[in-house]
């Protein structure tokens, strides 16, 4: 593979001087001789205005070499700006529309990599403000997305570490065949919407090896409004991952307008997180066919800001606003979940829209209390007719629902707190099916299971 050193190119990797034209000339070169590997060398700082990958380009950051991100906001690119799409409108919200600043760039930008075992410093701390002593917020919103690729085929993200990202940090999308392997992010645990790892609208995704440590969700897969006119996000993997959040560890939705559909998540360690693991439906997307096997979870409620109430599992579907409905979820399978937290288990469907065909087998839930923050909630937002909602806690909650099983499966109490009540709080469901399970009540004076309007399987 031919290598293009970018101080060959005028770069003085100081920390100081503005190193994006020698970068981005090194890229522009490589492309044009069918590809290869740029490399930043060991040693150095990059400070640099947002650069643009291309075809078959591999940005090589050396280990000890560091791509740190401009502060000046006027040194980003606007992918607006550069496509041209009638559907700019939407931009100015890069939860719904696609991102209006980018740090790292690329548009149909096939076989395009990034490799190599230094750091890319997104400089987040330049664009945002302390709220209060939990949590951080955009100084000016939209803050700047550290890496967005868009409608890229065969693309790769290896090995190295991403710091500090004021926004989303890696944001594929309308991409084929991601590769994610063994990165690393290291965001603030106070930074609002700095998500690790966000497929949107992908197909054929690989998440590998990594650990996140960030505020909001680690893993995230999506199928925003922005970018509707690719297909749907399916045929994922995800494997092998350790992951600190303040939100949902690993998550699917909110932005769901388009399809979710098979998608594998094993081996993974969550832990000190808001929440384990989610499925919030609140656009026309549907989910289907999801699987989550040999999962440890550890949750404790981070601070009122954040969604979440420290459930390690979430399902829900409600409509985002009057005009929203809400899509489906269905045909959920958790295998060997061992999840020990503040709050319970949350299955909440509506009356218009089911839960169904959702499997719990070889679990082990126990609640604990472990934070200061008060329990006897659960966290419905966001949504129409919801919010954080007073209730007592259940291991399993359950409202909307058909055809659930829980096999093999026992929950258990720790420290408890006085909202602590039932192993099994349903209501609502149709075909409730437990086969060897084990759970007691807090306490003796509330009953095991609590139903109302439920059908059994027996």
């Amino acid at each position: 593979m031919k290598e293009y050193n970018v101080l060959q190119y005028g770069a003085k990797g100081d920390g100081v001087t503005n190193d994006a034209f020698a970068i981005q000339h090194a890229i522009d070169d490589c492309a044009k001789n069918g590809g290869g590997q740029v490399v930043l060398q060991s040693g150095k700082v990059f400070y640099s205005d947002s650069v643009r990958l291309k075809k078959n380009v591999d940005l090589h950051i050396q280990k000890g070499a560091r791509l740190k991100a401009t502060g000046n906001i006027d040194g980003y690119i606007r992918p607006n700006k550069l496509i041209n799409d009638p559907k700019t409108a939407l931009i100015g919200n890069p939860v719904t529309g696609k991102p209006s600043f980018v740090f790292i760039y690329g548009y149909e930008a096939d076989g395009c990599t990034i490799s190599g075992e230094g750091v890319i410093d997104a400089n987040g701390h330049a664009f945002v403000q302390r709220k209060d002593r939990y949590y951080v917020t955009g100084e000016f919103y939209p803050r700047p997305t550290a890496i967005y690729i868009e409608k890229s085929n065969h693309i790769s993200f290896k090995d190295f570490t991403v710091v500090d990202a004021p926004f989303w940090t890696l944001h594929p999308a309308g991409c084929d065949d991601v590769l994610i392997s063994k990165i690393r992010i290291l965001n603030d645990l106070d930074v609002a919407n700095s998500d690790g790892i966000d497929p949107d609208h992908c197909s054929n995704v690989r998440i590998l090896g990594c650990h996140i440590t960030c505020a909001d969700d680690c893993i995230c897969l999506k199928t925003s409004k922005g970018n509707s006119e690719y297909g749907p996000t399916e045929n994922v993997v995800i494997d092998g991952c350790t992951l600190v959040s303040t939100s949902a560890a690993i998550k699917i939705g909110t932005e769901g307008v388009g399809d979710f559909r098979n998608v594998i998540v094993s081996n993974c360690i969550i832990s000190r997180s808001n929440r384990g693991i989610s499925i919030q439906i609140r656009d026309g997307g549907n989910v289907e066919n999801v699987s989550y096997s040999n999962i440890i979870i550890e949750t404790r409620r981070f601070c009122p800001d954040w969604w979440g109430t420290a459930e390690p599992i979430v399902m829900t579907t409600f409509n985002r606003d009057e005009n929203t409905k809400s899509g489906s979820i269905k045909n959920v399978r958790f295998f060997n979940i061992t999840a020990k937290g503040e709050n319970g288990v949350l299955i909440h469907g509506n009356a218009d829209n089911i839960i169904e065909d959702v499997t719990f087998e070889n679990c082990k839930i126990e609640l604990t209390k472990t934070s200061k923050w008060d329990c006897g909630l659960y966290d419905l937002r966001p949504c129409l007719d919801w919010g954080v909602e007073k209730s007592d806690n259940s291991a399993f909650f359950i409202r909307y629902a058909r055809d659930i099983k829980i096999m093999k499966t026992k929950t258990s109490w720790g420290k408890l707190c006085d909202s602590y009540k039932h192993a099994i709080d349903a209501a609502e469901v149709e075909n409730l099916e437990l086969l060897r399970f084990e759970g007691k009540a807090a306490s003796e004076e509330f009953d095991d299971i609590k139903t109302n309007n439920v059908r059994f399987v027996r």
